[in-house]
């Protein structure tokens, strides 16, 4: 399967815009892998702003969604 880079930047929402990796998800799934984190695109919009990308935060975020 070929990525579709400029498909992908369209439904990325992350806000991180120096970033090099913006719609290569297979790029950005892989950086934050090894660092232990969680992409910006799986977290509320509200947390992603923050730039918090750890497993902690993720789980977090969705404790109070339900709540």
């Amino acid at each position: 399967m070929e990525c579709n880079i400029s498909a992908n930047k369209k439904n990325c929402t992350c806000t991180y815009e120096p970033c090099s990796r913006k719609g290569k998800c297979c790029e950005c799934v892989l950086y934050h892998r090894r660092n232990g984190e969680i992409p910006g695109c799986f977290f509320p919009a509200d947390v992603e702003k923050t730039y918090s990308r750890s497993v902690k935060r993720f789980v977090q975020a969705f404790e109070k969604e339900g709540k």
